[in-house]
């Protein structure tokens, strides 16, 4: 046998050495000291019950580190515009690389914004319809509905050598309708709500909140400005009288002496209740918005945002209002039929984005859709297309549940998609629950053993196999299949819906059983969500718990968002004889130096700011005089930094007995946020956390009909099983519960199920069928029957 000569093998270059991501000493919220090795150009997937650490492990720590560098490559002067990110606590991060992150961050609810002004197909689309549209009307922008047409002529001062004045015209034309301003809507207030105009000002006409007779500064101006008859009936008054009464410009008046500013009460009503957030204002106030607004769809644009002009600026019989109308997966084929040499890049970069929408499960998803209606699920969707395609290779892709809001069906897709970015090159992070995407990793990382305090430990590390036999909570759990009821409850009536049109629903009429579990499922995108939010009425008996994001700052917590402090703080005030005001780190009781924050923010400039604990009140966020006084022998700081679980001991006998505060503790316990402490900012709270707690809050509503909008989302397979002992619950309290889900486990234990389908957009929006679940496993007709039929083994 011949030997060979030559060089020996070299060893391994030095530059191929960096192949792991190394992290020590992480301890970023609950993370207690964590330590892991990370594969490069692998798939890793994080699992978990829901608060254990993940998110903090992979955003808080590898993918805010990675920014935070990056933004140090940029000169002081360019940083000094960038938002200052602060080094995550943590002893080491070694052999980062650019970290791209696909958050569940909804997209921005502006009216402007739409699925294709997120992406680069409208932009596309412009030049497109610019180059080839008949008659020409001009630039990309003459079909823009974001910019509006600009016309000026006048006298320039030109300073070169002397100074002359020129004659100068300036022309830029936009696509915006000048109606709506772009936005498809117009707002108009509804009269009648504002006052009863059967009365005279003198004898209360105004029926908008807070407005009392006797106020000074709303009515009496009205009544005592001397421009109208305050005891003339409203609906008596003349034309002039009506114009002064609603459309007066800002004029000074007195009153009683007093000088006062009078103006029309429409542009009144809008500087004070329409410029302010919704979201942010108390619940009379926010009905009393949405009784008096309406909107309605542009008369001039029919809804399209665009101007005359772009609307008849046609390709063939298309126009570009036309196009951004269309579902995606038509518009793709409608490109692939067009063939213009000048435009052949063009239509292959346009081709390619509209099929990446199709790829990744939302062709059913037109461009004109508003951003802003997007779920968390289909946001983050979106935000993958433009990485789809792209040339990068070694990079870190990071993904927050990127299976949110899909069928089993689409999952599938969804792995593939994954894979390709994996096997570019790429490192690829993903925070998971789903047993079905954990399957495909390389290499998995489970944290906990639980939540919150209990969690921030790496439990295991290795592969799939590895972890199916391993000892934990998501290897013990991994292959738990929830059996088909044996028997279903009877319904007790039934909710009808008939002739249901909403979005793609095609006049669906439906039967939806009461005092029973009804599940209605689909592929994405097939109509679910318009059937049960769109069709069933929004009255006083249906409670609906969908996903919009709670709001709160860094100030609110578990305790200030349920509603818990109210009666915690009136407990404290009434055992010390003081005000409740003095429990409230956002009231009279805060600490003076950091303004009951807890912390103080140092803003260093063009380097990152840093927060520090305050030196005051050592992070108690209270008066020192405050924490002197006690409730059951605790001051009001220990009772916030107490969990749900120590709380409801605590309420729930001996002097600090507080039925109020211990029922609303016993919601949260119900929805497994019993680890979460009453004083956790809620901006560190994940997910699925936040929807609980949202669910939590709505327990105590006195409706009669539940809807829930995926309440899985964000939940361990450990904690399903105590989500749907909860709707037991709930329907054996004599409650109907409407679940929108794609879990298999909800579904199999469910009492109905009603199934959309058979595609997604235009090929949705019909009923394929009703019924058991077992007569849907029996049946597998349907997408949803397969899957069913094989998730229980049937």
């Amino acid at each position: 046998m011949a030997t060979r000569t030559g060089k020996p093998t070299p060893e391994l270059d030095a530059a191929d050495s960096h192949d792991l991501i190394r992290v020590h000493g992480a301890r970023v919220n609950n993370l207690q000291d964590v330590s892991v090795d990370i594969p490069k150009r692998r798939l890793t997937v994080f699992t978990g019950v829901s608060g254990s650490g993940k998110s903090s492990l992979v955003f808080g720590t590898i993918a805010a580190e990675s920014q935070r560098l990056i933004n140090e490559t940029y000169s002081a002067f360019v940083q000094g515009f960038m938002p200052t990110l602060g080094r995550p606590e943590v002893d080491v991060l070694d052999g980062l690389t650019t970290a791209i992150t696909v958050d569940q961050q909804r997209m921005g609810a502006d009216p402007r914004s739409t699925v294709g002004t997120a992406t680069d197909a409208n932009a596309m689309l412009r030049i497109l319809f610019s180059r080839l549209g008949k008659p020409h009307i001009g630039p990309p922008s003459a079909y823009a509905f974001n910019v509006p047409s600009v016309r000026a002529s006048g006298a320039i001062t030109v300073e070169r050598g002397a100074k002359k004045a020129v004659k100068a015209t300036f022309n830029r034309t936009g696509g915006m309708c000048t109606r709506c301003e772009g936005r498809g809507s117009v707002s108009d207030i509804d009269l009648s709500q504002l006052y009863d105009d059967s009365k005279s000002l003198s004898d209360g006409a105004f029926t908008i909140p807070g407005w009392k007779s006797d106020s000074f500064w709303t009515v009496r101006v009205y009544a005592e400005s001397g421009l109208l008859d305050p005891d003339k009936p409203i609906r008596k008054f003349t034309k002039k009288e009506m114009h002064d009464f609603l459309h007066h410009e800002p004029v000074k008046v007195k009153v009683e002496g007093v000088n006062l500013t009078y103006e029309g009460l429409i542009p009144k009503i809008q500087k004070s209740f329409l410029s302010k957030d919704k979201e942010a204002m108390q619940p009379h106030i926010r009905a009393f918005v949405e009784r008096a607004v309406t909107f309605t769809t542009c008369p001039e644009c029919d809804g399209t945002r665009l101007s005359e002009g772009a609307r008849s600026s046609r390709i063939g019989r298309i126009s570009i209002a036309d196009a951004c109308a269309m579902q995606i997966s038509d518009l793709a084929e409608w490109v692939r039929g067009l063939d213009d040499p000048s435009v052949a890049p063009l239509l292959t970069a346009l081709s390619r984005s509209l099929d990446s929408f199709v790829e990744i499960g939302l062709g059913y998803l037109s461009l004109d859709r508003p951003a802003g209606t997007l779920s968390g699920g289909e946001a983050q969707r979106v935000k993958m297309i433009r990485h789809l395609g792209s040339s990068l290779t070694d990079v870190t892709y990071v993904f927050d549940e990127p299976t949110i809001g899909l069928h089993p069906h689409d999952i599938q897709q969804m792995n593939g998609l994954l894979l390709r970015l994996r096997d570019k090159g790429n490192t690829v992070l993903v925070v998971e629950h789903k047993p079905e995407t954990i399957s495909i990793a390389d290499h998995v990382v489970d944290l906990g053993p639980g939540a919150g305090s209990d969690g921030g430990t790496i439990c295991f590390e290795g592969t799939v196999e590895e972890l199916r036999a391993g000892d934990t909570v998501t290897g013990r759990h991994f292959d738990d299949r929830s059996a088909l009821k044996e028997t279903v409850r009877k319904p007790n009536g039934a909710l009808e819906i008939r002739g249901a049109t909403a979005h793609n629903l095609q006049d669906v009429d439906v039967d939806i059983p009461l005092g029973v579990l009804v599940v209605v499922t689909g592929v994405a995108g097939s109509g679910k969500s318009s059937l049960v939010h769109g069709s069933i009425p929004a009255g006083e008996d249906v409670v609906s718990v969908d996903q919009s994001p709670i709001k709160g700052s860094r100030r609110s917590n578990p305790a200030t968002y349920t509603g818990l402090l109210d009666p915690i703080r009136k407990a404290f005030a009434k055992v010390n004889s003081v005000k409740p005001a003095l429990f409230s780190a956002n009231s009279e009781g805060a600490c003076p130096t950091c303004n009951g924050a807890g912390v103080t923010y140092t803003d260093l400039g063009m380097m990152a700011g840093v927060a520090t604990v305050c030196e005051e009140c050592e992070g108690k966020r209270f008066q020192a005089s405050v924490l002197d006084y006690h409730l059951g022998g605790r001051d009001i700081s220990e009772v916030l930094a107490m969990s749900v679980a120590e709380a409801a001991d605590f309420f729930g006998a001996g002097e600090a007995h507080t039925p109020a505060a211990h029922r609303i503790l016993g919601r949260l316990a119900d929805v497994g946020l019993g680890y979460l402490r009453l004083g956790q900012p809620l901006t560190t709270l994940s997910g699925g956390e936040r929807q609980r707690l949202k669910l939590a809050t709505h327990m105590g509503d006195k409706g009669g009909v539940y809807v829930l909008d995926e309440p899985t989302t964000g939940l361990h397979l450990a904690d399903v099983e105590q989500l749907l002992g909860l709707l037991d619950r709930l329907v054996d309290s004599g409650k109907s519960v409407i679940v929108v889900e794609h879990h298999q486990a909800v579904m199999a234990h469910a009492d109905w199920i009603i199934d959309l389908g058979p595609g997604a957009g235009h090929d949705g929006g019909r009923i394929v069928f009703e019924g058991t679940p077992a007569d849907l496993v029996a049946d597998r007709s349907t997408l949803t029957g397969e899957h069913l039929s094989a998730y229980v083994k049937a």
